[in-house]
Protein backbone atom coordinates (compact mmCIF):
# COMPACT_ATOMS: atom_id res chain seq x y z
CA UNK A 1 0.00 0.00 0.00
CA UNK A 2 1.24 3.47 -0.88
CA UNK A 3 -0.43 6.87 -0.90
CA UNK A 4 1.47 10.05 -1.71
CA UNK A 5 1.19 13.70 -2.72
CA UNK A 6 3.77 15.66 -4.69
CA UNK A 7 4.98 19.12 -3.58
CA UNK A 8 2.47 21.90 -4.27
CA UNK A 9 0.08 19.32 -5.68
CA UNK A 10 -2.99 18.25 -3.74
CA UNK A 11 -3.70 15.33 -6.08
CA UNK A 12 -3.58 12.03 -4.19
CA UNK A 13 -1.69 9.19 -5.90
CA UNK A 14 -1.11 5.49 -5.44
CA UNK A 15 0.43 2.63 -7.45
CA UNK A 16 -1.82 -0.05 -8.98
CA UNK A 17 0.95 -2.73 -8.80
CA UNK A 18 -0.37 -4.47 -11.96
CA UNK A 19 2.89 -4.35 -13.89
CA UNK A 20 6.66 -4.39 -13.36
CA UNK A 21 7.03 -0.75 -14.38
CA UNK A 22 9.21 1.29 -12.02
CA UNK A 23 6.94 3.68 -10.10
CA UNK A 24 8.13 4.51 -6.57
CA UNK A 25 11.31 3.25 -4.86
CA UNK A 26 12.48 3.94 -1.31
CA UNK A 27 16.26 3.69 -0.76
CA UNK A 28 17.75 3.30 2.71
CA UNK A 29 20.39 5.72 3.95
CA UNK A 30 23.17 3.19 3.22
CA UNK A 31 21.53 2.27 -0.13
CA UNK A 32 21.58 -1.43 0.84
CA UNK A 33 17.80 -1.80 1.28
CA UNK A 34 14.91 -0.86 -0.99
CA UNK A 35 11.12 -0.78 -0.79
CA UNK A 36 9.71 -0.95 -4.33
CA UNK A 37 6.22 -0.21 -5.60
CA UNK A 38 5.95 -1.33 -9.21
CA UNK A 39 3.05 -0.59 -11.55
CA UNK A 40 1.35 2.53 -12.85
CA UNK A 41 0.95 5.66 -10.76
CA UNK A 42 -2.77 6.30 -10.48
CA UNK A 43 -4.82 9.16 -9.10
CA UNK A 44 -7.01 8.31 -6.10
CA UNK A 45 -10.14 10.26 -5.19
CA UNK A 46 -10.86 11.54 -1.71
CA UNK A 47 -13.92 9.29 -1.64
CA UNK A 48 -11.81 6.21 -2.37
CA UNK A 49 -9.45 7.04 0.47
CA UNK A 50 -12.40 7.58 2.83
CA UNK A 51 -13.36 3.93 2.33
CA UNK A 52 -9.90 2.70 3.35
CA UNK A 53 -9.20 1.93 7.00
CA UNK A 54 -5.57 2.53 7.92
CA UNK A 55 -4.90 1.94 11.60
CA UNK A 56 -2.03 0.49 13.60
CA UNK A 57 -3.90 -2.84 13.95
CA UNK A 58 -2.51 -3.95 10.58
CA UNK A 59 1.08 -3.26 11.65
CA UNK A 60 3.72 -5.40 13.33
CA UNK A 61 4.58 -5.05 17.00
CA UNK A 62 7.76 -3.18 17.83
CA UNK A 63 10.35 -5.87 18.60
CA UNK A 64 13.43 -3.64 18.18
CA UNK A 65 14.04 -3.22 21.91
CA UNK A 66 15.02 0.41 21.26
CA UNK A 67 14.20 2.96 23.96
CA UNK A 68 15.45 6.20 22.38
CA UNK A 69 17.94 8.63 23.85
CA UNK A 70 17.09 10.95 26.71
CA UNK A 71 18.38 14.53 26.73
CA UNK A 72 21.40 13.79 28.90
CA UNK A 73 22.54 10.85 26.76
CA UNK A 74 22.04 12.86 23.57
CA UNK A 75 23.97 15.90 24.86
CA UNK A 76 26.84 13.77 26.18
CA UNK A 77 27.28 11.98 22.85
CA UNK A 78 26.90 15.23 20.93
CA UNK A 79 29.73 16.78 22.92
CA UNK A 80 31.95 13.90 21.78
CA UNK A 81 30.86 14.51 18.17
CA UNK A 82 31.70 18.21 18.50
CA UNK A 83 35.20 17.26 19.72
CA UNK A 84 35.67 15.05 16.63
CA UNK A 85 34.57 17.97 14.45
CA UNK A 86 37.05 20.33 16.12
CA UNK A 87 39.95 17.85 16.10
CA UNK A 88 39.49 17.14 12.39
CA UNK A 89 38.44 20.66 11.36
CA UNK A 90 35.21 19.39 9.79
CA UNK A 91 32.77 21.91 8.27
CA UNK A 92 29.81 19.79 9.40
CA UNK A 93 28.68 16.36 10.59
CA UNK A 94 25.03 15.26 10.84
CA UNK A 95 23.99 13.44 14.01
CA UNK A 96 20.52 11.91 14.41
CA UNK A 97 18.40 10.17 17.02
CA UNK A 98 15.08 8.34 17.36
CA UNK A 99 12.25 9.75 19.43
CA UNK A 100 10.02 6.80 20.35
CA UNK A 101 6.34 7.48 21.06
CA UNK A 102 4.33 4.76 22.79
CA UNK A 103 1.64 6.69 24.68
CA UNK A 104 -1.41 5.56 22.69
CA UNK A 105 -3.96 2.78 22.29
CA UNK A 106 -4.47 3.32 18.60
CA UNK A 107 -3.63 5.72 15.76
CA UNK A 108 -5.71 6.56 12.70
CA UNK A 109 -2.94 6.79 10.13
CA UNK A 110 -5.26 7.86 7.32
CA UNK A 111 -6.28 10.97 9.28
CA UNK A 112 -2.69 11.47 10.46
CA UNK A 113 -1.55 11.41 6.82
CA UNK A 114 -4.30 13.89 5.89
CA UNK A 115 -3.05 16.20 8.66
CA UNK A 116 0.53 15.87 7.42
CA UNK A 117 -0.59 16.75 3.88
CA UNK A 118 -2.35 19.88 5.13
CA UNK A 119 0.58 20.99 7.31
CA UNK A 120 3.25 20.57 4.60
CA UNK A 121 1.81 21.52 1.18
CA UNK A 122 5.31 22.14 -0.29
CA UNK A 123 6.57 18.65 0.68
CA UNK A 124 6.57 15.17 -0.77
CA UNK A 125 4.09 13.45 1.59
CA UNK A 126 3.64 9.71 1.82
CA UNK A 127 2.19 6.80 3.76
CA UNK A 128 3.39 3.27 2.94
CA UNK A 129 3.09 -0.29 4.19
CA UNK A 130 4.64 -3.11 2.17
CA UNK A 131 3.80 -5.78 4.77
CA UNK A 132 7.17 -5.49 6.50
CA UNK A 133 7.86 -1.75 6.59
CA UNK A 134 5.32 0.96 7.40
CA UNK A 135 6.49 4.57 7.15
CA UNK A 136 5.01 8.03 6.97
CA UNK A 137 6.75 11.30 6.19
CA UNK A 138 6.75 14.75 4.63
CA UNK A 139 9.82 16.68 3.53
CA UNK A 140 10.55 19.17 0.79
CA UNK A 141 14.24 18.68 -0.02
CA UNK A 142 14.64 17.65 -3.66
CA UNK A 143 17.69 15.48 -4.25
CA UNK A 144 17.06 15.67 -7.98
CA UNK A 145 14.46 16.36 -10.68
CA UNK A 146 15.17 15.18 -14.21
CA UNK A 147 13.04 16.14 -17.21
CA UNK A 148 12.98 13.19 -19.62
CA UNK A 149 12.40 15.44 -22.66
CA UNK A 150 14.72 18.41 -22.07
CA UNK A 151 17.29 16.54 -19.91
CA UNK A 152 17.21 19.46 -17.47
CA UNK A 153 18.34 18.50 -13.97
CA UNK A 154 17.47 20.46 -10.82
CA UNK A 155 18.59 20.08 -7.22
CA UNK A 156 19.00 22.20 -4.09
CA UNK A 157 21.28 22.85 -1.14
CA UNK A 158 19.20 22.90 2.03
CA UNK A 159 20.77 23.36 5.46
CA UNK A 160 20.50 25.33 8.67
CA UNK A 161 17.39 25.11 10.84
CA UNK A 162 15.63 27.67 13.05
CA UNK A 163 12.10 28.42 14.24
CA UNK A 164 10.45 30.60 11.58
CA UNK A 165 10.56 33.84 13.61
CA UNK A 166 14.24 33.62 14.68
CA UNK A 167 17.06 35.41 12.87
CA UNK A 168 19.86 33.48 11.18
CA UNK A 169 23.15 33.37 13.09
CA UNK A 170 26.66 32.76 11.78
CA UNK A 171 26.36 29.07 12.78
CA UNK A 172 23.50 28.37 10.32
CA UNK A 173 24.97 30.52 7.54
CA UNK A 174 28.35 28.77 7.83
CA UNK A 175 26.61 25.37 7.95
CA UNK A 176 24.88 25.99 4.62
CA UNK A 177 27.92 27.25 2.67
CA UNK A 178 29.81 23.91 2.35
CA UNK A 179 26.58 22.17 1.33
CA UNK A 180 26.19 24.64 -1.54
CA UNK A 181 29.86 24.27 -2.60
CA UNK A 182 29.68 20.46 -2.44
CA UNK A 183 26.64 20.27 -4.73
CA UNK A 184 27.99 22.86 -7.16
CA UNK A 185 31.30 20.98 -7.48
CA UNK A 186 29.50 17.70 -8.27
CA UNK A 187 27.26 19.31 -10.90
CA UNK A 188 30.24 20.98 -12.57
CA UNK A 189 31.79 17.57 -13.24
CA UNK A 190 28.75 16.76 -15.42
CA UNK A 191 28.07 20.14 -17.03
CA UNK A 192 29.86 23.44 -17.67
CA UNK A 193 26.56 25.33 -17.54
CA UNK A 194 25.36 25.28 -13.91
CA UNK A 195 22.89 27.94 -12.80
CA UNK A 196 22.82 28.82 -9.10
CA UNK A 197 20.20 30.92 -7.31
CA UNK A 198 20.69 33.30 -4.41
CA UNK A 199 20.27 31.72 -0.97
CA UNK A 200 16.82 32.27 0.53
CA UNK A 201 14.51 31.11 3.33
CA UNK A 202 12.68 27.83 2.85
CA UNK A 203 9.70 27.48 5.22
CA UNK A 204 8.71 23.99 6.37
CA UNK A 205 5.87 24.07 8.91
CA UNK A 206 7.14 25.59 12.17
CA UNK A 207 10.79 25.84 11.06
CA UNK A 208 12.86 27.31 8.24
CA UNK A 209 16.03 26.36 6.37
CA UNK A 210 18.50 28.16 4.11
CA UNK A 211 18.12 27.07 0.48
CA UNK A 212 20.06 27.52 -2.75
CA UNK A 213 18.73 26.10 -6.06
CA UNK A 214 20.73 24.63 -8.95
CA UNK A 215 19.76 23.93 -12.54
CA UNK A 216 21.74 22.37 -15.39
CA UNK A 217 21.43 19.98 -18.33
CA UNK A 218 22.91 16.46 -18.14
CA UNK A 219 23.12 13.35 -20.29
CA UNK A 220 20.37 10.79 -19.40
CA UNK A 221 23.00 8.06 -18.91
CA UNK A 222 24.61 10.19 -16.17
CA UNK A 223 21.45 10.45 -14.04
CA UNK A 224 22.05 7.41 -11.79
CA UNK A 225 25.68 8.38 -11.28
CA UNK A 226 24.88 11.96 -10.34
CA UNK A 227 22.33 10.78 -7.76
CA UNK A 228 24.92 8.38 -6.29
CA UNK A 229 27.41 11.25 -6.12
CA UNK A 230 24.93 13.58 -4.43
CA UNK A 231 23.64 11.04 -1.88
CA UNK A 232 24.14 11.29 1.00
CA UNK A 233 24.32 15.07 0.76
CA UNK A 234 26.10 17.13 3.43
CA UNK A 235 22.60 18.03 4.69
CA UNK A 236 22.11 14.44 5.92
CA UNK A 237 25.72 13.25 6.33
CA UNK A 238 28.42 15.93 6.51
CA UNK A 239 31.72 16.76 4.83
CA UNK A 240 33.87 14.84 3.95
CA UNK A 241 31.31 12.14 3.21
CA UNK A 242 33.31 8.95 4.00
CA UNK A 243 34.80 10.25 7.25
CA UNK A 244 31.42 11.55 8.45
CA UNK A 245 29.69 8.26 7.58
CA UNK A 246 32.28 6.39 9.60
CA UNK A 247 31.59 8.59 12.64
CA UNK A 248 27.82 8.42 12.16
CA UNK A 249 28.10 4.63 12.48
CA UNK A 250 30.38 5.06 15.52
CA UNK A 251 28.31 7.58 17.53
CA UNK A 252 24.67 7.17 16.51
CA UNK A 253 22.78 4.77 18.76
CA UNK A 254 20.42 3.40 16.10
CA UNK A 255 20.52 2.41 12.42
CA UNK A 256 18.99 5.06 10.18
CA UNK A 257 17.09 2.55 8.03
CA UNK A 258 15.15 4.61 5.45
CA UNK A 259 15.60 7.87 7.35
CA UNK A 260 17.91 10.22 5.38
CA UNK A 261 17.70 7.89 2.39
CA UNK A 262 15.80 9.00 -0.69
CA UNK A 263 12.61 8.30 -2.61
CA UNK A 264 12.50 7.98 -6.41
CA UNK A 265 9.22 8.67 -8.24
CA UNK A 266 9.04 8.14 -12.01
CA UNK A 267 6.22 9.85 -13.90
CA UNK A 268 5.65 10.14 -17.66
CA UNK A 269 7.53 13.48 -17.80
CA UNK A 270 10.00 13.44 -14.92
CA UNK A 271 12.13 11.34 -12.59
CA UNK A 272 11.94 12.86 -9.12
CA UNK A 273 14.16 12.17 -6.11
CA UNK A 274 13.19 13.34 -2.61
CA UNK A 275 15.27 13.19 0.57
CA UNK A 276 13.44 11.17 3.25
CA UNK A 277 13.54 13.43 6.31
CA UNK A 278 10.72 14.34 8.79
CA UNK A 279 9.65 10.71 8.77
CA UNK A 280 8.65 7.92 11.12
CA UNK A 281 8.54 4.15 11.12
CA UNK A 282 5.15 2.89 12.27
CA UNK A 283 4.48 -0.09 14.52
CA UNK A 284 1.32 -1.44 16.15
CA UNK A 285 2.47 -0.28 19.60
CA UNK A 286 4.96 2.54 18.85
CA UNK A 287 6.05 5.23 16.44
CA UNK A 288 9.79 5.78 15.84
CA UNK A 289 10.38 9.39 14.78
CA UNK A 290 13.78 10.08 13.19
CA UNK A 291 15.31 13.52 13.71
CA UNK A 292 18.77 14.96 13.27
CA UNK A 293 20.80 18.12 12.85
CA UNK A 294 23.89 19.51 11.20
CA UNK A 295 26.58 19.79 13.86
CA UNK A 296 29.48 22.26 13.57
CA UNK A 297 32.27 23.36 15.89
CA UNK A 298 29.95 26.16 17.08
CA UNK A 299 27.04 23.85 17.93
CA UNK A 300 25.46 23.83 21.38
CA UNK A 301 24.20 20.38 22.50
CA UNK A 302 21.31 22.04 24.36
CA UNK A 303 20.22 23.98 21.27
CA UNK A 304 20.61 20.93 19.03
CA UNK A 305 18.35 18.91 21.38
CA UNK A 306 15.71 21.66 21.16
CA UNK A 307 16.04 21.65 17.35
CA UNK A 308 15.43 17.89 17.15
CA UNK A 309 12.42 18.24 19.46
CA UNK A 310 11.04 20.90 17.10
CA UNK A 311 11.61 18.63 14.09
CA UNK A 312 9.85 15.70 15.78
CA UNK A 313 6.70 17.83 15.99
CA UNK A 314 6.34 17.51 12.21
CA UNK A 315 5.08 13.96 12.82
CA UNK A 316 3.92 14.10 16.44
CA UNK A 317 1.56 17.04 16.13
CA UNK A 318 -0.19 15.41 13.16
CA UNK A 319 -0.85 12.00 14.73
CA UNK A 320 -4.53 11.30 15.33
CA UNK A 321 -4.81 9.19 18.49
CA UNK A 322 -7.87 6.92 18.76
CA UNK A 323 -9.34 5.43 21.92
Amino acid sequence: MIYFKLPFNEGLYSVDEKSNKNAVNFYSYNSLSQINFNGDIIKVTTEELKNVSITNEALDNDTTGFTGENKEEYCNTLQQVIEVIKENDLPKLVYSRRKIFRDFNGIDYKESFNNLCTSYPNAFRYLINDGENAWMGAFSEVLGKFNKTTHEFETMALAGTLPVLEEWSEKEIEEQKPVTSYIQNILETYSDQVQKSDTYDHISGNIKHLRTDFKTTIQPEDLDKIIQDLHPTPAVCGIPKDFCNENIRKYEKFPREFYAGYIKVETEENILYFVNLRCARLYKDSVHIFVGGGITAQSSPEKEWTETELKSEAILKNLVITS
